[in-house]
């Protein structure tokens, strides 16, 4: 049986191909824009590769490093191995970059960890979960899958969800097999669009089994002949793809939750609140991270959908039970922010999240005013609130003028993020669209 081994230690991972006979190991890195980077090791050279890690061109893959950069080693975390399910001889590792014997600041997986040891310092042990949408579309992209899936409100819905049986119940099963604790799937907000949730965890955890769903799933969908995407905002007139964040904080025994007070009506401790805070306070720069594509901007400042409603935010605003504000708090001694969207590096949307919860214990900060209203019917009446970013340059900016968000995720990658994401940003602003021609062509 295949097992998540995220709490298993240090171990040789040599022997651990003999016992569950692994024929390959895929050590694996994210890079800054959220691809996955892999080298296919036989198991009989991965005792090596544990100890000297698995070797990379950094400038080959988004990093800000060049092509006279030394060797970027891959460093295979044991206690994050996964066997794959559909293909058990081979075994998906998490890695950590290093090069020169340093770990390399700018790496996603590196940078979450940093973060982390912040919070252990202050003897904050943070759990999260996320929600990931996705869409099962045409191998070449251009519609959904499914074309019976036409329901101008499909949520929930029931024959859509058994027409795609066969890869939700793999994948679901998959995920029970390495005990996630998967517990609900459903079809979404859009044609063509699901969701699949399981237990919340410790941060890192989480990042690692976010990063490992994605190839999941794209994996088994490109199995059944079809594709899978989380790109934030596929279809227009459609919902978009959240990535929507669950987050608390625990003691070290991970048995008492900070954030829980029964005696609070919305049942958040003080700490709780100013961890909220500082989310409220970082919002316009975090979304430089949790939404990080130019494609991020039609979701989170989207029209009225096909549905009646985007499900997604467009203003810095907190509640309690209530889907259409960034932040809601939808059981005690937790909140959801529901900013991010599937386009999210599964390492850098934890470490955002959490240093900007940092900032608000360190400050005290409140997360201001709730609001109890529908956002959607009576936004336009919320004067005193910041609007998200309506673009990706905007919030590069709101980014890059942070300077406590920059120093906590570390300055050497918040540069390099900045001067690929601006470098990318101009790469689509010089590009000509049909828009173009059909609006300038008779000026």
């Amino acid at each position: 049986m295949a097992q998540d081994m995220a709490h298993s230690g240090s171990q040789d991972l040599a022997q651990v191909a003999k016992e569950r006979g692994i024929r390959y190991f895929m050590i694996s890195y994210t890079d800054l824009f959220g691809g996955q980077r892999a080298k296919l090791v036989p198991a009989q050279a991965i005792g090596d590769m544990q100890k000297d890690g698995a070797g990379f061109a950094g400038f080959a893959t988004y990093l800000d490093m060049t092509p006279a950069h030394p060797d970027l080693f891959g460093m295979p975390d044991p206690a994050a191995l996964i066997q794959l399910p559909w293909k058990k001889e081979v075994a998906w590792v998490a890695a950590d970059c290093v090069m020169e014997d340093k770990h390399v600041a700018q790496a996603p997986r590196v940078v979450l960890k940093n973060v982390l040891r912040k919070a252990t310092d202050q003897g904050l042990f943070v759990k999260t979960g996320v929600e990931c949408e996705y869409f099962l579309i045409c191998p070449d992209g251009s519609a959904i899958s499914d074309e019976k899936d036409n329901a101008a409100k499909p949520c929930y819905d029931q024959q859509a969800l058994m027409r795609r049986y066969d890869v939700i119940s793999e994948i679901c099963d998959y995920m029970l097999e390495l005990g996630w604790g998967p517990y609900q799937n459903d079809h979404e907000d859009a044609n063509g669009q699901f969701e699949m949730n399981w237990n919340f965890d410790d941060a890192l955890i989480t990042a690692d089994r976010h990063s490992f769903f994605k190839f999941m799933v794209k994996s088994v969908a490109e199995k059944h002949g079809l594709r899978a995407t989380f790109m934030p905002k596929p279809f227009p007139g459609l919902t978009g793809n959240g990535c929507h964040a669950h987050i608390s904080v625990w003691d070290r025994s991970g048995t008492t939750n900070a954030f829980l007070d029964n005696s609070d009506e919305m049942g958040l401790s003080q700490q709780g609140y100013h961890f909220l805070g500082g989310i409220m306070r970082h919002a316009e720069a975090l979304a430089a991270l949790t939404n990080p594509t130019v494609n991020s901007y039609k979701r989170i400042n989207a029209p009225r959908t096909l549905s009646g409603a985007t499900w997604s935010p467009n203003t810095v605003t907190w509640t309690g039970n209530n889907r259409t504000h960034m932040v809601r708090v939808p059981g005690k001694g937790r909140f959801e922010l529901r900013l991010p969207d599937g386009a999210a590096n599964p390492y850098l949307l934890q470490a955002a999240i959490i240093a900007a919860g940092l900032s608000g214990i360190a400050h005290k900060a409140s997360p201001g005013r709730r609001y109890d209203i529908d956002m959607y019917q009576l936004g336009h009446t919320v004067t005193d609130a910041p609007k998200l970013p309506l673009n990706l340059l905007d919030a590069l900016r709101n980014f890059d003028r942070d300077g406590e968000l920059k120093a906590t995720l570390g300055e050497e990658f918040a540069a390099a993020y900045l001067k690929l994401k601006h470098a990318e940003w101009n790469q689509y602003a010089s590009h000509f669209t049909q828009w173009e021609r059909d609006n300038t062509l008779d000026v």
